[in-house]
């Protein structure tokens, strides 16, 4: 028999296979492999969300995010995630947001974490304070190196991507590209800066969420920067994104953060697409440099690397990308994971009266 496994996602973030989270494009790829191979797949998520398996839709704050709309998204998430686990018997809950230790199921279940985000970015104690039915995952090493003693990591589990959705394209455009949330731990103002050096086009995607500082950040730092030669083209997803993948010089990610794992930088390697990025959390265990792209320290190397960009093969990139990140490796992990903290026994489902 199959299990039952119920994921839930961050409050304010919709889930679908055209997200741009990382986490959520994660959720959205676990969620799709257990209906296909015959498991059952529930998905607790903001109202707009899609998947493959039964969807039950939050009503979350809409506007601006601060605070008060977080508290209040968090409560609605805990009170229909307890509602569904007492009307719905699952196997296990596996969470993904970054506020899981606010919305925790209130009955006994196993519960996996996967922890997407820098470990120090969790609530202070939230992930030593987890019970023996709490199962955290790492995303990477170079994440479960900076863990402290007391954070019980009870596995890495990489991400993986959907290899299929991703092509290397004969003939390349000139132009770089920058996919991300518009924040300011993301440093897209770094790549601009490191194209215009470069004396090349920039494409900058993703979206811009409506808290203050994303918003105070955009408007400050990127947007009086943009011209016909720097453009913003917003969020993007589907053949549009792998289109855009595939026809760059290269991909940049100038992230100020410690990246636990990058999706695009995967992306970008499956459409052949060289990498080039601050050495920063993982990155150095996705990109290969010199091979699959350039890891780099500052803006100046960035714009040296992107010169160079046209060194790298595509096809390398492509063979690297199908042997390190394919996303039936990571649900074969996951799954492995469910058996092992289930005892390997699905809930039966309740008789029909």
């Amino acid at each position: 028999m199959g299990l039952t496994v119920a994921s839930v996602g961050y409050p304010l973030a919709m889930v679908s296979s055209q997200t741009a989270g990382g986490a959520e494009q994660v959720l959205s790829i676990l969620d799709e492999s257990l209906v296909r191979e015959g498991h059952r797949s529930v998905v607790l998520a903001p109202r707009g969300s899609s998947c493959r398996g039964l969807l039950i839709p939050a009503e979350v704050p809409a506007g601006v995010l601060d605070e008060a709309a977080k508290r209040e998204a968090r409560r609605s998430f805990k009170k229909l995630l307890d509602r569904t686990l007492e009307a719905c018997p699952v196997d296990l809950v596996h969470m993904h947001g970054l506020d899981f230790d606010a919305y925790l199921p209130g009955v006994e279940v196993p519960v996996v974490v996967t922890l997407h985000l820098p470990v120090s970015w969790y609530a202070a104690g939230a992930l030593g304070r987890v019970g023996p039915n709490v199962n955290l995952v790492s995303v990477s090493e170079s994440q479960a190196r900076t863990a402290a003693c007391e954070i019980p990591i009870r596995r890495v589990i990489p991400n993986g991507i959907d290899l299929g959705r991703f092509h290397p394209m004969e003939k390349k455009s000139n132009y770089a590209l920058a996919i991300s949330r518009l924040c300011p731990e993301k440093g897209i103002h770094l790549a601009i800066d490191a194209a215009e050096r470069a004396g090349i086009d920039l494409i900058v995607a993703g979206r811009l969420f409506e808290y203050p500082e994303h918003r105070a950040y955009f408007d400050a730092m990127v947007r009086p920067r943009l011209n016909r030669r720097i453009r913003f083209i917003g969020r993007v997803g589907g053949r549009g994104k792998a289109a855009l993948l595939a026809g760059a010089r290269c991909l940049l990610i100038p992230s100020l953060a410690p990246e636990t794992s990058s999706l695009t930088a995967m992306e970008a390697m499956a459409s052949g697409t060289p990498v080039v990025a601050f050495r920063t959390g993982a990155l150095p265990e996705i990109v290969s440099s010199g091979d699959t792209g350039f890891l780099v320290n500052d803006v100046e190397e960035m714009a040296e690397a992107i010169r160079r960009a046209d060194g790298i093969d595509s096809r390398l990139c492509r063979s690297e990308a199908e042997r390190r990140f394919s996303s039936a490796s990571m649900f074969a992990a996951y799954l492995e994971l469910y058996r092992a903290v289930t005892g390997g026994e699905p809930v039966q489902e309740p008789e029909a009266a």
